[in-house]
């Protein structure tokens, strides 16, 4: 296969010269329950002179939510980067829909992955609508008949619907992460990568973010989510990686994973598992002897 055909292009030789024709992406087939959408082999990443992940390997498979969780600094966000195909593996492979993420092309990854960032920036005054609306930008050569719909619907499972015309820089700081959330939501990507999406919402859009993030691997797409709340990971994730100096000091399902001699030596803080006194799920809480 020639480097064209890898990166979806077509080189055609016009009047003295050679010009690229890039062909049009095509939207991935629904994935079936147990798909590998995504996976790293040996993954390591380095940022400057700091090695940040190590020997990583992890399976992200499609109908789950997977929370990615460990102390500040454990590779959370490199670990959801390199999944992204946005941070480059300097050891090891990450694959993207069975494909190493590097032949990937920007316009295929967009309609493969959505990606949700820690914060969310714009320069200019859009609108919340047009905000949204932004998601819908990789299917703009592919098919756009369906772009109002996703829209809305992204921005009524937000709860943002209300505020549409009011400006994004106008907004508080946990209506811009719904906001944001609404555009990946409208990307309708089948693996969505959200980075800390709860961190400025208050319980009630806490509880309604982690929903809809089991909602979307109930229609069989895949939610990788990194987390600092334990116990929304212990509620809401099918698996759960606890992270550690850049290394997988555990996966699995939190039932099982969340021990309190792990949670406690990872985050060097005592730790108490409980089971809830209603419905038995597993609560985390650091122990407090006050």
């Amino acid at each position: 296969m020639t480097p064209a055909a890898i990166h979806g292009t077509d080189e055609r030789k016009g009047p003295g010269r050679l010009f690229r024709l890039r062909a049009r992406p095509t939207p991935p087939p629904r994935p079936e329950p147990g798909d590998v959408l995504a996976e790293t082999e040996g993954l390591g990443v380095r940022l400057g002179d700091r090695e940040v992940l190590t020997g990583l390997d992890l399976t992200v498979r499609a109908g789950e939510v997977l929370a990615l969780v460990g102390p500040n600094g454990a590779g959370k966000s490199t670990l959801l980067g390199a999944l992204a195909a946005d941070v480059g593996a300097a050891t090891g492979v990450v694959r993207i829909h069975g494909r190493p993420a590097a032949r990937w092309t920007a316009p295929e990854l967009a309609l493969r992955r959505a990606v949700l960032p820690q914060s969310a920036a714009l320069s200019f005054p859009f609108a919340v609508e047009e905000v949204v609306r932004m998601g819908r930008a990789p299917w703009a050569v592919v098919d756009q008949d369906d772009d109002d719909r996703a829209v809305a619907e992204a921005m009524a499972a937000t709860e943002v619907a209300a505020f549409a015309g009011r400006p994004f820089s106008a907004l508080s700081g946990g209506e811009r992460a719904r906001v944001a959330l609404a555009r990946v939501l409208a990307q309708r990507a089948p693996l969505l990568l959200l980075d800390e999406p709860t961190a400025a919402l208050d319980l009630r859009h806490q509880e309604l973010v982690l929903r809809l993030c089991r909602e979307r691997a109930r229609a069989g797409d895949t939610v990788v989510v990194v987390l600092h709340d334990l116990g929304l990971a212990a509620a809401y994730a099918h698996q759960v990686a606890v992270l550690r100096a850049g290394r997988l000091a555990a996966y699995g399902p939190p039932a099982e994973v969340f021990s309190e001699r792990l949670l406690s030596d990872v985050y060097d803080q005592p730790v108490e598992v409980l089971p809830h006194p209603r419905t038995g799920a597993v609560l985390v809480a650091p122990r407090r002897d006050i």
